[in-house]
């Protein structure tokens, strides 16, 4: 187990290195002076320059490259002169230090995910962790709704397959792995927020913590969550959907479940003991991934419904070009596709004993 582990961990550091590299080289051939983003409409030349050096700007691009991986690396190293980029600042790095060599002096941090371009010279770790939980809120509520109709639906429809009722649940899984989210998004909040207010209660747009009436503090709007919920949990609900009833329909067939009929177990004794657990291995692959994309793909879903979350901040960040807070997001993505993929090969050796952790 601890060798798995280990041998998931150093390759997941790999793709982290992979995925770095790539943002880096990506946002850094687009146009512009992100130096000049900074300052906005201040066209002053020389706290231009004093930006770009403070930046690592001024240097070339190989070198900024490394300045960026020893900013998310724990373990970095900093300079002892305070003229130096790397220079180990109070102010932009929460660090242990390790030991000293020369000029050069080891630390233990946080990963530095740099400052926002936008907001003021604000931290990116500030602003995904104020946007992240909510997307967090919305994507576990999204999936929640996917695993539990998703199972069900899938149970019945095999269980009368072909039947009429099968034919309408297999109706309502085409259409759902069909509609686009922003198509279903709009429809969703004009039906349900515009049209149906006085019966639903909903509102087209909200986030999950709104000010109250007085303006004064923040509170927890529930409510907020219902809609955004449910059109973004609609397409793996309807992946879950087939996957549960052709995987639970191979089931059937297997010698140890005819052996169970034999016994004299009733239908839904078998499917509780035998069938289900065995027929979810198809439906966690397709749990893990689509969780994990919810982080990326909310993107339109947020902004449609104007839910505070990082999808949101990531179109706000396109639309200024704040490359820093774009590229932070689609790194804390990439974090959160591997760690669920370490996770869902432990549930692996739950469900099926068959499978080893090699």
């Amino acid at each position: 187990m601890i060798n798995y582990l280990l041998n998931k961990i150093f390759y997941a550091l790999l793709t982290l290195l992979g995925v770095v590299t790539v943002i880096f080289f990506l946002f850094s051939v687009l146009p512009g002076d992100p130096a000049q983003m900074m300052m906005g409409q201040n066209d002053d030349s020389e706290q231009l320059a004093i930006v770009k050096k403070k930046y690592g700007f001024d240097k070339p691009i190989s070198t900024q490259y490394f300045y960026y991986l020893n900013d998310l690396s724990p373990i970095s190293f900093h300079s002892n002169n305070s003229e130096d980029y790397t220079f180990l600042s109070d102010g932009k790095y929460s660090a242990t230090q390790l030991f000293t060599l020369g000029n050069t002096t080891t630390v233990l941090k946080a990963p530095y995910l740099r400052e926002s371009f936008a907001k003021q010279g604000k931290r990116v770790s500030q602003v995904l962790s104020e946007t992240l939980p909510n997307t967090f809120v919305l994507a576990v509520s999204a999936i929640i709704i996917a695993i539990i109709l998703g199972v069900l639906l899938g149970i019945v429809s095999a269980l009368y397959k072909d039947g009429w009722l099968d034919k309408t649940i297999q109706i309502f899984s085409t259409f759902g792995m069909s509609i686009p989210s922003f198509f279903s998004a709009i429809l969703f909040a004009w039906f349900f927020g515009y049209l149906l207010h006085d019966y639903t209660n909903l509102e087209m747009t909200g986030s999950l913590y709104e000010l109250d009436d007085f303006g004064e503090a923040m509170h927890i709007k529930w409510k907020n969550l219902i809609l955004p919920a449910i059109v973004l949990g609609i397409r793996p609900l309807a992946v879950v959907i087939q996957l549960m009833r052709n995987s639970l329909l191979e089931v059937f067939n297997q010698d140890y479940i005819r052996t169970a009929r034999a016994k004299g177990l009733s239908e839904f004794q078998i499917i509780k003991r035998h069938a289900v657990k065995n027929a979810l291995n198809p439906v966690v692959t397709a749990i893990s991934g689509w969780f994990a994309s919810m982080l990326a793909g909310a993107v339109f879903v947020e902004y449609i419904f104007g839910w505070n979350g990082l999808g949101k901040e990531i179109v706000n960040a396109l639309n200024t070009l704040d490359l820093p807070v774009i590229m932070g997001s689609v790194l804390i993505i990439a974090v959160m596709f591997v760690i669920i993929n370490i996770f869902v090969d432990i549930i692996y050796v739950w469900l099926d004993p068959k499978v080893k952790l090699e």
